[in-house]
């Protein structure tokens, strides 16, 4: 097979259509490029560079997954939103018929920013927005951010949508879901991958996905609700310690104790229902059966009726080594784990996602978007119960996913939104991926705010198939990035095997200069308990 070669020329902004068919020059944070064809077609990709394609691919390859080198080059990122006559990138052709799709992501997250680097790989993806973004976002070129477009108000993000032709809005976090932005959308005509508010409470309410577990027969920890704080400790005493105490509502992922004496359960449940720590998310209380055994991530995407899993994942709550100290919104991740085997997601799919997606169904508020069931295998029986839902791709685990999946993520979160998930299959690299959370110090308590990061490119080049992904970032009046929230970048890297993973990861974590955050050095290690880990701090 003869090699591709494709040349690019710098042009400074990115021209869209919009519905009205009226054009709107949009100028990019830097440079974009643009890629021409031999029939002069053009669309913009990343900064100037040539490449020659002669692998078979999905999404367009990270360079430096190939040759080990220091060149970093970006993904793909097409911009004019009405149809391309044919490209052809080795094997893989899209066709002038194919639908093109220009989205709008919500959120400013780490998990965000995976998603807006899988999107913008997509070959039917002609733009990606994110709002609001991120400056590492802004930075890598992986999408527009918007960072002044309020995803609370519906009729603002509604408006902006019409303005560019977004044809799918993918929603990020939970609370613009509970707070029903995707009710709206949907009302609007405009696609949206995310649950309705109301099928959105089974992450909102830990007592709403309890009852559906109960009524369904979905396996989960015995537990009970209590919003009398004297009642859930007599509770607690009748059953003792370990056992876990949890808001009902959303806590920014802090809302779960697991409480070893009967005290911390009694002082879990004061600071929830009588301080009112939780604020309204702690006014009632769920106490719970400590299951001993591993935890595991369990991701499928949902069209209302059918359900698809993504490849597995299992991250790391706890905030210090050997799972030590308080639950973070987690502190690493790794794909695959090898805890959950074929047989076991099987187990998975007919035991707790399917009975949980007709459930939905039958109570009359179908869920479409992505189900991330945290799950136990349970020690004693080796089998899995369903810990908590969120309804929302994982963060961490959603960018050692992201860079994991070789499909065309738009086709696909398209499907789920039209009811056409049935028949699609997810084509994923061989290998493993890992990704190293590096935190504010402090986190989870009070942390410094401002403090400045260096050596983030020296860190994504040191090693073949580094990405690094901004969560809690911004760009000071030098130019300095500096850390703004708790967890603050997530070092990812792809690797033969884990192993190699995770080397590559700690070895692009050592070389980021910031002595105001901190990392756990022992992502992976229920997976690789032999290998010694980074110790450098």
């Amino acid at each position: 097979m003869s090699c591709a070669t494709t040349t690019f020329n710098l042009v400074p902004s990115l021209k869209l259509h919009n519905n009205n068919n009226n054009n709107n020059n949009l100028r990019f944070p830097k440079p974009f490029s643009h890629f021409s064809v031999s029939n002069s077609s053009s669309f913009s990709v990343g900064p100037l560079f040539s490449i020659s394609t002669n692998h078979r691919f999905l999404s367009p390859p990270d360079s430096r997954c190939f040759d080990g080198s220091r060149f970093s080059s970006s993904p793909f990122n097409c911009s004019a939103l009405k149809s391309q006559p044919s490209v052809s990138l080795a094997d893989h052709t899209i066709t002038a018929s194919q639908e093109r799709v220009v989205v709008l992501v919500i959120g400013g997250g780490g998990r965000e920013h995976a998603l807006c680097y899988a999107l913008q790989r997509s070959p039917s993806c002609d733009a990606v927005f994110c709002a609001p973004g991120n400056v590492g976002i802004s930075n890598s070129g992986n999408a527009t951010c918007i960072s002044d477009l309020d995803i609370l108000d519906s009729s603002a993000v509604i408006s902006f949508c019409r303005k560019w032709g977004v044809g799918l809005v993918v929603v990020g976090p939970e609370a613009p879901l509970v707070a029903g932005l995707a009710n709206d959308l949907l009302k609007a005509g405009i696609p949206t991958f995310g649950p309705s508010a109301e099928a959105a409470a089974l992450e909102g309410s830990k007592n709403f996905m309890k009852n559906l577990c109960d009524k369904y027969g979905i396996p989960t920890a015995k537990y009970k609700t209590f919003s009398d704080p004297s009642a859930a400790k007599q509770y607690i005493q009748e059953q003792g310690a370990p056992i876990v105490i949890k808001a009902d509502g959303l806590a920014a992922g802090k809302g779960v104790i697991v409480a070893m004496t009967v005290e911390e359960a009694y002082e879990a449940v004061d600071s929830m229902l009588v301080k009112g720590d939780f604020g309204s998310a702690g006014c009632r209380v769920i106490v719970e059966e400590f299951l001993e055994g591993e935890e595991a991530s369990f991701f499928a995407l949902v069209d209302g009726e059918n359900a698809i899993p993504l490849e597995s994942a299992q991250d790391h709550k706890r905030v210090g080594d050997g799972d030590t100290g308080p639950n973070t919104g987690g502190m690493g991740a790794y794909s695959p784990a090898p805890v959950l085997t074929k047989e076991l997601q099987a187990v998975v799919m007919n035991s707790i996602i399917f009975p949980t997606v007709k459930g939905m169904a039958a109570e009359g508020c179908k869920f479409v978007g992505v189900l991330y069931a945290g799950l136990m295998i349970e020690k004693k029986s080796g089998l899995p119960k369903l810990i908590e839902y969120n309804v929302r791709f994982g963060d961490p685990e959603c960018q050692v996913l992201m860079v994991r999946l070789e499909s065309d993520l738009a086709q696909v979160l398209l499907a789920a939104c039209r009811g056409e998930l049935s028949g699609v299959s997810l084509n994923w690299s061989p290998g493993s991926a890992m990704v190293v959370v590096m935190a504010s110090n402090g986190y989870p308590g009070a942390y410094e705010k401002g403090t400045v990061i260096r050596n983030l490119e020296d860190a994504e080049h040191v090693a073949p198939c580094v990405q690094i992904f901004h969560a809690g970032t911004a760009q000071d009046s030098e130019g300095n990035i500096i850390a703004t929230g708790g967890r603050v970048l997530g070092v990812t890297a792809k690797g033969t095997d884990l192993e190699e993973a995770r080397d590559r990861a700690y070895r692009a974590v050592e070389e980021i200069n910031w002595p105001g955050g901190f990392y756990r050095r022992d992502i992976g290690w229920r997976a690789l308990p032999q290998k010694q880990f980074a110790t450098k701090g």
